[in-house]
């Protein structure tokens, strides 16, 4: 008979592709992770990962088997909190991931108080600038910029009208000017930002696209903030990264009549089997907040 545990070790050590820090996750030996997968696959006769010394990946039989065991341990969560009724304490953990700047900067506060409100829920908050799979990575939410264009996945709404923003510190632009059209640009330091292997360099200003360039670029978008406030160069952000450090003057929001292309701010979950009671609850007290912040959104 399939044990329940060896399914929950079995997804663990798929999203984390490690026996060891799947058992480091559940206060378990690698050894107690390793026999609970042979177990599971002694039950389904096949091979459910490939080993070697290097690495751990899912067998094609692996890959096969996981959105079944995703759906039955689902099944029985649901079930679970069927039974407790829609007022019961919220439970068991929430893995969470979104952006590097927003997450540290804006959604951290916010989790925090979340948390004290459901002090039986365990938080679980992974902060990259790389675009997680949410059916592979070890994540129930990702709080991800840009348009849904995957319909594998559910997304919800947060901040649709978030536009990026050209910003400078008020201390570059006294030693270096500031930019009256886009072209300007191409006359001053513009911080870069990496993600995915892509420089994003290709700036959208209005109607016009513009090619900048600069001595410093890195993966992680806080970084890039934290150069800005630096004096170090303009910076394209996102509205949201950015509006407190603008409204309390330690950067400038430059060329406004030159709008920056729409990148909303969605709440995605990989299927409706997993919009738990604590995913919808996250969902509407991110939204209250994100609202609250209506006023502060580029036009």
């Amino acid at each position: 008979m399939i044990r329940i545990d060896d399914l929950g070790l079995f997804l663990r050590s798929a999203a984390l592709g490690s026996f060891t820090a799947a058992a480091v996750e559940a206060d378990l030996l690698p050894g107690q992770v390793a026999a609970a997968i042979k177990r599971l696959e002694r039950e389904l006769q096949v091979r459910l990962f490939t080993r070697t010394t290097r690495s751990l990946r899912l067998s094609a039989e692996g890959e096969r088997y996981l959105p079944t065991a995703q759906a039955v341990l689902e099944s029985l969560r649901q079930g679970e909190e069927n039974l407790r009724g829609e007022n019961a304490p919220l439970r068991g953990t929430l893995q969470i991931a979104a952006p590097s700047d927003l997450g540290r900067n804006v959604l951290l506060p916010w989790l925090t108080e979340f948390r004290h409100l459901h002090p039986e829920l365990t938080l679980r908050l992974f902060l990259s600038d790389q675009v997680s799979n949410l059916f592979r990575d070890p994540v129930d939410v990702a709080i991800r910029y840009g348009l849904n264009v995957d319909a594998n996945y559910i997304a919800l709404p947060l901040a649709p009208k978030n536009r990026r923003v050209l910003i400078a510190s008020p201390n570059y632009l006294a030693r270096h000017g500031t930019p009256v059209v886009p072209a300007d640009l191409l006359d001053h330091a513009c911080l870069l930002y990496l993600q995915n292997g892509r420089i994003h360099d290709r700036w959208q200003l209005g109607t016009h696209t513009v090619q900048v360039a600069g001595p410093l670029f890195s993966d992680d978008a806080d970084v890039v903030r934290r150069w800005a406030l630096a004096g170090e160069g303009i910076a394209y952000k996102c509205w949201l990264d950015v509006s407190a450090d603008v409204k309390a003057g330690h950067l400038v929001r430059l060329l406004p009549d030159y709008p920056g292309d729409v990148y909303p701010l969605s709440f995605a979950c990989p299927h409706r089997g997993q919009v738990s009671r604590a995913v919808t609850q996250l969902h509407q007290w991110l939204s209250q907040r994100f609202n609250a912040m209506n006023p502060l959104v580029a036009d």
